[in-house]
C-alpha cells in the first residue's frame, strides 16, 4: 500500500510592479517632454512678443489665412508662394538676373538662394514678383519658411526663416545681386494677419527690404515682416 504525504506548498510571492510603475512614469516623463519640446518655442514666442502682436495691423483685403510653413486650413499648398496672398498673386516678371543671394550674419544665413518669382519655397527663398529689385527705389520683398526652432538649419529653405523674430533693429541683412553687394539695416518688425498686403506695399523715398514668414514659428497663425533700409554708406 502506497504512503502519501501531503504537504503545503509555499505561497508565491507576487510578482513586483516596480518595474511597470517605473516604466509607466518613464513614458508619461518622455510625452510631456515633447509636449513642452513642441509648444515652448511657440509660448515663448507669444509671451516675449507681446509688443509686437500688440501691433497688429488691420487687414488691408478680406481673404482666407493662407500662411502656413506646408499647408493651409484648406489644404492648399503653401511652398507655393501665390497661394500666400491669393488676391494679389506676384507678377512673373523677366529680369536680367532671376536669382541672388541673400546673407544674415546673426543668424548664420549664408548666401541663401532668392529666386526672382519663384514658385517653390521648399527649393529657395523667394522674392515676390513684381516689388522692386534689390538697390532699385520702392520695397524688395523676400518669402521665405519657418518652423519649430529646434529644427532650425540655415540651409534648409523648409527651416531657414525659423529664427528671423530674433532679429533687432540694426541688424544687417546683405544681397548679392548683379555683382553688388547690397547691405541692408533692419529698422522695425512686425506681427500681422494673414490677408494683411501692406508688407508689399512700394516705397519710393529709398530702398527698402522687407523679409516675410510665419509665426509663432511652426504655425501659420500669423506673419512677421521684417522691414529694413539700404546703407548708402556701404556701397
Amino acid at each position: 500500500m502506497p504512503l502519501y504525504r501531503y504537504v503545503k506548498s509555499v505561497p508565491r510571492r507576487p510578482r513586483s510592479t516596480r518595474g511597470v510603475r517605473a516604466l509607466s512614469f518613464l513614458f508619461i516623463a518622455v510625452g510631456v517632454g515633447i509636449l513642452i519640446w513642441t509648444f515652448w518655442p511657440i509660448v515663448s514666442f507669444s509671451m516675449s512678443s507681446g509688443d509686437l502682436f500688440s501691433e497688429i495691423v488691420t487687414p488691408i483685403q478680406d481673404g482666407t489665412a493662407y500662411a502656413a510653413p506646408n499647408t493651409g486650413s484648406d489644404g492648399r499648398d503653401l511652398t507655393n508662394p501665390n497661394a500666400w496672398f491669393p488676391t494679389s498673386p506676384q507678377k512673373k516678371v523677366v529680369t536680367p538676373v532671376n536669382t541672388y543671394t541673400l546673407s544674415i550674419p546673426k543668424l548664420n544665413i549664408q548666401d541663401a538662394i532668392v529666386t526672382v518669382a519663384g514658385d517653390d519655397l521648399g527649393v529657395s527663398l523667394v522674392h515676390y514678383g513684381g516689388t522692386a529689385l534689390p538697390g532699385e527705389y520702392g520695397n524688395t520683398v523676400v518669402f521665405g519658411h519657418s518652423t519649430l526652432v529646434q529644427l532650425y538649419n540655415p540651409k534648409n529653405y523648409k527651416t531657414i526663416f525659423s529664427l528671423l523674430p530674433t532679429l533687432k533693429a540694426g541688424d544687417e541683412i546683405l544681397i548679392s545681386y548683379d555683382g553688388i553687394l547690397y547691405t541692408y539695416t533692419v529698422f522695425d518688425l512686425r506681427v500681422t494677419e494673414p490677408t494683411d498686403l501692406s508688407a508689399l506695399a512700394q516705397r519710393f523715398d529709398d530702398s527698402y527690404l522687407t523679409l516675410v514668414t510665419c509665426v509663432p514659428p511652426g504655425t501659420w497663425w500669423q506673419r512677421l515682416d521684417v522691414f529694413a533700409r539700404l546703407d548708402r554708406s556701404a556701397l
